[in-house]
């Protein structure tokens, strides 16, 4: 099996364990250096950062986009897999078939392929549809379909962008704060410490949660449509008649596999 085929399902905890284990780290150093962790937790510190960053996203996506973007962000833990090399044994065998006995006998195989963008297109061949307007059509769907996903990536991006400017906000507001009590030498300090909460969460937030999630999605999309544009060749392969060894040697650049074997 090829590592394209594996990546996703080999190393998905990996993502998620990231943003523990980088945090992690962050609470170690505190630790080390005789800081209680404890000092991180500020509720109008994440209010401002995490809630004022969310809510100006609001301005810049619909809900819609918002909505499918914190839907998109468990692809940490469970992202899609694609099996290469299963796929293009599946094209290789229908190439056969379609050699031996016509497009007709392919209709039988759309219920064993794996995802709606090959069973529409073993649907199409079986239809009739020429090799050209295959390619175009499918070739269509795949663009459309990063088009639709593009908005999960910049979602992360944009809060990732925001945060960090709410955390120079949020530190402000504790400074002016801090500037109260100039007279309580006693709680200046512990007052100032706060207000830098709020940079914490904001550099935090933006370069160890919002932006590597924004990169692991964009990744995934890449990964998909790799696959679906080595399933276009496939598809177009066995519309043109062309004999399985040259099908095989079609997709053996997404497989690593050039010879066709």
């Amino acid at each position: 099996m090829s590592f394209v085929s594996v990546q996703f399902g080999d190393f998905c905890c990996m993502n998620f364990l990231g943003i523990f284990l980088a945090i992690g780290c962050i609470v170690t150093t505190m630790v080390l250096e005789g800081t209680h962790p404890t000092a991180l937790i500020n509720l109008p510190a994440f209010l401002v950062v995490f809630g004022a960053g969310f809510f100006a996203c609001f301005v810049q996506f619909p809900l819609s986009d918002l909505l499918k973007a914190l839907k998109h962000f468990f692809w940490l833990i469970s992202p899609p897999r694609y099996n290469f090399q299963s796929q293009a044994e599946l094209l290789a065998g229908m190439s056969t078939i379609a050699r031996q006995q016509g497009p007709l006998a392919l209709e039988n195989s759309v219920a064993s392929a794996s995802d709606d963008f090959t069973r529409t297109g073993i649907q199409m061949i079986v239809d009739g549809v020429d090799k050209d307007a295959l390619y175009s059509l499918l070739q269509n769907a795949i663009e459309l379909e990063q088009e639709r996903m593009e908005p999960c990536v910049r979602f992360y991006e944009s809060m990732g962008g925001y945060l960090p400017t709410m955390g120079i906000i949020g530190a402000v507001l504790g400074l002016i704060h801090a500037m109260s009590l100039l007279d309580r030498p006693d709680l200046l300090g512990p007052s100032i410490a706060v207000a830098f909460v709020a940079t914490i969460y904001g550099l935090v937030g933006a370069n160890i949660i919002l932006i590597p999630t924004g990169n692991r999605i964009r990744t995934a999309l890449a990964e998909g449509a790799m696959f679906k544009y080595m399933t276009l060749e496939g598809l177009v392969s066995i519309a043109a008649a062309e004999n399985t060894l040259m099908l095989k040697r079609r997709i053996g650049v997404y497989t690593g596999n050039m010879n066709g074997d």
